[in-house]
Formats: C-alpha cells, sequence, structure tokens
C-alpha cells in the first residue's frame, strides 16, 4: 500500500469551518477545527471507496 502526504486547508465561513484536501478535491466542514478535520478524513475515505 502506497503512502500519500495531503495538505488539509481550514478555514472559516459563515456558517462554521471549511475544511479541504487541494491534492483531492475533497471538502467537508465543522465546528472546530478538529470536527472538520475528522469530518474531512471521513469525506475522504468515502471518496477512495468510490474512485
Amino acid at each position: 500500500m502506497k503512502k500519500y502526504t495531503l495538505t488539509a486547508v481550514i478555514w472559516k465561513e459563515e456558517a462554521g469551518l471549511v475544511s479541504k484536501y487541494p491534492e483531492l478535491g475533497v471538502a467537508s466542514a465543522g465546528d472546530d477545527p478538529g470536527d472538520a478535520l475528522k469530518n474531512l478524513k471521513e469525506a475522504v475515505e468515502l471518496y477512495l471507496d468510490n474512485v
């Protein structure tokens, strides 16, 4: 299994925090940075399951 390093970018929007892995084009959101990152990781798992 190959390992990749991804850059998580998190920024504030009106409704909360948005998180994104620019390398994959996958994004998610959360109420705090930890929540936003956790949701982003779950979104990537779903994305990779469907690629």
